[in-house]
């Protein structure tokens, strides 16, 4: 390698280069300096005797703005007194490594580097992939106006798919991929790097061996303006390829960037991904997980490597992948969603005809979407609206969670209630920051969000009076895209459905009205309310509870609550404790006590 030509030396500076470098090489040579120098204890070379040998002398190479200095091709040793001409110079511990043949990364990066494998090593690239590690490696190649490679954003929410495109693609132009995480550089603590460091020693790697960065932000917050500003500086005073991993594109100044969306394989590729991984008939489990979950090329090979149906009959096989992809896709929500682990089934709920049928087809949609949108061509008309959400509206109690748990259950499903005391802030920009999250964490495709009093954050946009009404509104109007373009499981559940903005209903594909449940549904209540386990009083007449006017989670807390009574008694629960319970049920919900027929007011 011509250190000379790629870092721009002169002649003068190639030959001071040289004789900084002699010594690593040579430790002979040292004697030769001394006696140059005159001084048998003077045996490292000095810009004084840089001047004595060579020609073309000029004073302004050990300048920082120089390359040797610049690119730390040379060291200036410091000396506790006498002048810059006399100071020792030694060469930079990579570029001493380097001539003696050791061509391997600065060890001041490996804290904050390392290598990146192919995540789906053996497996080949299907044609959604292919064309983003085409794109990717036709950014690279183009030409810029600076002559430096330009900042190529792949942006999409799964990281392991923007990992793949990225190995790939460089793994084609010849080149090791190494991976920086963006939060390094503004975690404080020991692990924080400064950006001007990292771009000087990364652009000098990206010239002394064939490898590329990639800068990895997509478990990064985007909107922190320090994480923006470092990762700018960073890009800015660095060349060498180079692709950003992020969510949303980011500006970059000083240098050409080219946008490369990286979305996971549609259902056709990964249909006959999970066929050719499980060798399952396609039209069986890898249908069915191709219709629900949106896995990359990574995860889903690490699923199918990991839980071969070997062995196993092909319904088997199917749930056991299913249960596995169901792990794989389980966002990460922290303190936004609690999950639910829904247990009901569709033997379990109690409602009138016509919303059961409902929920039914509800079901039927999210099973055939993969169908109807990917097979039967409706997707190619737009990609907005694919996903399955639902407003369930009635009184409190009426059964709307647990309609929610009984699809989730039944679709195979996790269930995740979004927390909108956490999701909603008063601070500007970080509800839809929230959102955002919850919905992208979601898109895989292994849950059901469930919105509980959606009035809250869906409510109708008004006319702006203020600041706060704008950004209210800006706030719905973010909803409105984002559950448009959702195309995962949702359910907006609410007490006040007139509450809720009318273009949400528009957009929604369902809507559910759960009604207080009548004679016939409470005596089906009270008949599923107790388990078998739980003793009952011989005289006990469930039916003649079915006149209190109450609704299904009312039915459950009295049931509830005459059971601790029975425990407590030691005895089987009668009449009585379910009318004292029943009471201080009433009581708790400021609704008038109950009198049954028979029963003294």
């Amino acid at each position: 390698m011509r250190l000379a030509e790629r870092f721009g030396l002169t002649d003068f500076e190639r030959d001071v280069l040289l004789l900084v470098v002699a010594p690593a090489v040579d430790p002979g040579v040292g004697a030769a300096i001394a006696a140059a120098h005159g001084d048998p204890q003077a045996t490292a070379p000095t810009f004084a005797l840089a001047l004595r040998l060579f020609d073309d002398a000029r004073w302004d190479v050990l300048s920082p703005l120089r390359p040797l200095r610049r690119w730390r091709l040379a060291e200036v040793v410091p000396a506790p007194a006498g002048p810059l001409l006399t100071a020792p110079l030694r060469p930079d511990d990579r570029i001493a490594n380097l001539v003696r043949g050791l061509n391997h990364l600065d060890e001041r990066l490996t804290s904050v580097l390392e290598p990146v494998a192919d995540p789906a090593a053996g497996v080949a690239s299907p044609a959604s992939v292919r064309r983003a590690e085409d794109a990717v490696v036709a950014a690279v190649l183009a030409d810029t106006p600076d002559g430096r490679f330009p900042v190529v954003h792949l942006v999409g929410s799964d990281a392991d798919s923007a990992v793949l495109v990225a190995v790939r693609a460089f793994a084609r132009l010849e080149r090791e991929l190494y991976r920086l995480r963006t939060g390094l550089l503004v975690r404080g603590g020991q692990g924080q790097q400064d950006p001007d460091t990292v771009a000087l020693l990364w652009h000098r790697e990206s010239l002394l061996m064939p490898v590329a960065l990639l800068l990895d932000g997509t478990d990064a917050d985007p909107d922190d303006p320090a994480l923006v500003a470092a990762v700018r500086r960073l890009l800015s005073r660095s060349g060498g390829p180079v692709v950003l991993a992020a969510r949303q594109v980011s500006p970059v100044d000083g240098r050409s960037t080219a946008v490369v969306d990286v979305d996971v394989p549609p259902p056709d590729e990964q249909r006959a991904l999970w066929a050719a991984a499980t060798g399952l008939e396609p039209a069986g489990a890898p249908a069915e997980l191709a219709g629900q979950f949106r896995l990359g090329l990574p995860a889903l090979h690490r699923v199918a490597t990991a839980h071969r149906p070997e062995g196993l009959s092909a319904e088997d096989g199917g749930d056991r992948l299913w249960a596995a992809c169901r792990d794989a896709a389980r966002p990460r929500l922290e303190s936004l969603a609690q999950r639910i682990v829904p247990r009901a089934h569709w033997a379990d709920l109690v409602l009138p005809e016509q919303q059961t049928e409902v929920l039914r087809r509800m079901a039927g949609h999210v099973r055939h979407g993969a169908t109807v949108f990917g097979d039967w061509g409706f997707g190619e008309r737009t990609n907005r609206g694919q996903g399955v959400t639902a407003l369930f509206s009635g009184p409190s109690g009426t059964g709307k969670t647990f309609a929610s748990e009984v699809l989730a259950h039944e679709l195979g499903l996790d269930l995740y209630r979004v927390d909108l005391s956490a999701v909603v802030n008063k601070y500007v920009g970080e509800t839809e920051k929230n959102l955002r999250q919850v919905f992208d964490a979601a898109e895989s495709g292994g849950s059901l969000l469930l919105f509980d009093e959606a009035d809250a954050l869906f409510g109708r946009r008004s006319d702006v009076q203020d600041s706060h009404d704008r950004y209210a509104n800006i706030e719905v109007s973010y909803l409105l895209q984002r559950m448009e373009a959702y195309r995962g499981v949702a359910v907006l559940a609410t007490n006040l459905r007139a509450a809720l903005d009318p273009a949400f209903l528009r957009r929604l594909r369902f809507v559910v009205e759960f009604p207080v449940p009548g004679a016939e549904e409470r005596r089906l209540l009270w008949a599923a309310a107790f388990p078998d386990s739980v003793p009952l009083a011989d005289d006990l007449d469930l039916g003649r509870l079915a006149d209190l006017p109450t609704t299904g989670a009312a039915i459950q807390a009295i049931a509830l609550g005459a059971a601790f009574l029975a425990a407590a008694c030691g005895r089987p629960v009668d009449t009585a404790m379910l009318l004292t319970a029943a009471h201080a049920e009433f009581r708790k919900l400021d609704l008038p006590l109950p009198v049954l027929a028979g029963e003294a007011p």
